[in-house]
């Protein structure tokens, strides 16, 4: 089921999106930062952005897990709707096919009275 309306697919797209954004917001810290000659230290730059970067990381990950429990539990409800759909579409097939047998033993009983009338008769 890879479809596009497919939910894993639409997450992996998300989860590629997500990651090319925050890799897109990275390069254009780096950048600033290399162009500015600030009496910051690089280094003490670099762990804030490192530790940016895990939060980011740690945020994306608890946002997806939360989107993928959403999602496994809308499969689950659909997956019930769908069992109870087939156990009624059976129910209504045994029904009509009970129904339609007992509808032609009715005629033919009434077939038979029919000729044993008309048997009778002659």
């Amino acid at each position: 089921m890879d479809s596009p309306h497919d939910p894993s697919v639409a997450a992996e797209q998300a989860r590629a999106r997500l990651h090319e954004e925050i890799e897109r917001v990275r390069t254009g810290v780096e950048e600033m930062l290399a162009e500015q000659d600030g009496g910051i230290d690089d280094a003490e730059l670099r762990r804030e952005l490192d530790a940016l970067r895990e939060d980011t990381r740690l945020y994306v990950k608890k946002r997806l897990g939360k989107s993928e429990k959403r999602i496994d539990k809308r499969i689950g409800k659909l997956e019930c709707r769908i069992d109870q759909v087939e156990q009624d579409r059976k129910y209504a097939e045994w029904r009509l096919h009970t129904n339609t047998e007992a509808m032609l033993d009715g005629l033919l009983r009434e077939v038979r009275a029919i000729a044993d009338l008309l048997t009778r008769s002659h």
